[in-house]
């Protein structure tokens, strides 16, 4: 049986070929993925629903038809509060805090 020496060095190239093919698929497959994450990223998107949208409206609508603040009954009953003059019904208060749950349903 003859040993035919002369392409020993030939094995080390076929495997040097198949670890670039190797290499190139893999690139190219990485390729491939970061391509259709790309595409999809462009595709996300964004809506608001009906119900988002009114509760906007409606948050729009109470900022505008707020009162206005009355700084001078503001500046009288934090003084009042300050000095210890203030005095809580608290008959009135349970009665407004009563109401203003049942009106919370």
């Amino acid at each position: 049986m003859a040993i035919n020496i002369n392409n020993l060095n030939n094995a080390s190239q076929v495997k040097q070929k198949l670890e670039q093919q190797v290499q190139t698929k893999q690139q190219v497959t990485q390729n491939t993925d970061i391509s259709q994450q790309a595409k999809l990223a462009t595709r996300d998107s964004v809506s608001i629903t009906p119900q988002a949208k009114q509760m906007s409206e409606l948050q729009k609508k109470a900022t505008d038809s707020s009162p206005a603040l009355n700084q001078k009954k503001i500046d009288e009953l934090k003084s009042a509060i300050t000095s210890g003059d203030y005095k809580i019904n608290p008959e009135k208060l349970a009665s407004s805090i009563a109401n203003f749950e049942f009106e919370l349903g």
